[in-house]
């Protein structure tokens, strides 16, 4: 097949999804697949027609030049739109593409739109269920009206006034979070009045639109969900603080053990308030969803990644690989649900 692997972009996590793209992209090739890792918003201008998928390709080059935009992005933002040169015509040229996206302007369903108006067939969640997935308040809203657990929480926007812990209906410990950001960027567990005001000025720093959220004492899990199966639960457990933005990305900061070492009625409560909350939100073809228990066994899903980490270390493909799926495995399964699903 001849494959464009779409990474980059403009979010807080285009690094994060470069790294995701160039492993996907490698594993892609070692299949036997014409795979290319291109960035979706500085494309490639030496690309033509004619050489688009070539037999010989060195992905790391590929990634070394989409990082060699980096320090040139906002000023690029001004001078044009979206789509680098050359990313349309490749992906209508490719037989699919692979969103190894993160964040914004990738994982929140605008892109996704795009290619269904233009009949290019992608992976992951439709339009609407991205959509619906990156903004955390309509997350919640969907959990709660389709009987999926989830910690209590208000929304705060840009001007809104702020009332203290004790009269907002939340109250402390709590967590703050942008309302449509990933990979816990800006997010911060609040403690105290004064932490709380911290955690809103960093949250808001990075959007207009915050999450405030109860606070789960407990252990954290991740359940990825693969053409209607619910993979085995994955445990999270950071070695100092949160799983945060450092916690997920530095290597022998978190310990993941899969399948997770808790009861077989936890195991099956857990994933099927998984499997609701990824039928509540319109997922399709593939994606992961965050969850929380307390001491008492309670479990609360926090949110859905529709597009999840995808290197050999990640998440899911350490659930697919507990059930005997290899990483190159997972990639090409994720292309064909996919695909069948648009066909």
């Amino acid at each position: 097949m001849n494959i464009v692997v779409l990474a980059g972009g403009i979010s807080t996590e285009r690094e994060i999804s470069i790294v995701s793209g160039t492993q996907v992209c490698k594993a892609l090739r070692g299949r036997g697949h014409r795979a290319v890792l291109l960035d979706v918003f500085c494309g490639d201008g030496r690309i033509t027609e004619e050489n688009a998928f070539p037999d010989e390709y060195d992905v790391d080059a590929a990634a070394a030049y989409a990082r060699s935009f980096d320090g040139q992005l906002e000023e690029l933002k001004k001078r044009r739109s979206f789509f680098g040169p050359n990313v349309l015509m490749l992906c209508q040229q490719a037989d699919a593409v692979f969103m190894a996206l993160h964040g914004s302007n990738g994982e929140d369903g605008k892109i996704q739109a795009t290619f269904e108006l233009m009949g290019i067939p992608y992976t992951g969640s439709s339009c609407l269920g991205s959509a619906l997935a990156m903004d955390k308040d309509l997350t919640k809203q969907l959990f709660r009206e389709n009987g999926v657990p989830t910690p209590k929480g208000i929304v705060i926007q840009r001007g809104d006034e702020i009332l203290p812990p004790a009269e907002n209906k939340v109250g402390l410990p709590c967590v703050v979070k942008p309302a449509c950001g990933g990979s816990s960027v800006g997010v911060s567990i609040a403690r105290t009045e004064e932490g709380y005001k911290k955690a809103l000025e960093t949250a808001f720093s990075y959007e207009d639109v915050l999450i405030v959220e109860q606070y789960i004492r407990g252990r954290e899990f991740s359940v990825g969900i693969v053409d209607g199966i619910v993979y085995p639960v994955i445990e999270i457990a950071p070695l100092s603080g949160f799983y945060d933005y450092v916690n997920k990305y530095k290597a022998g900061s978190t310990i993941e053990t899969c399948p997770a070492d808790i009861p077989a009625h936890v195991t099956e409560k857990m994933q099927q308030a998984c499997l609701r909350a990824y039928h509540a939100l319109r997922l399709s073809s593939y994606g992961r969803i965050d969850v929380m228990m307390d001491e008492d066994e309670n479990v609360y899903c926090l949110e859905a990644n529709t597009l999840p980490g995808m290197t050999p270390t990640s998440l899911l493909p350490q659930e697919a690989a507990a059930l005997g799926i290899d990483f190159p495995a997972l990639c090409e399964k994720l292309i064909e649900v996919s695909v069948r699903d648009r066909s």
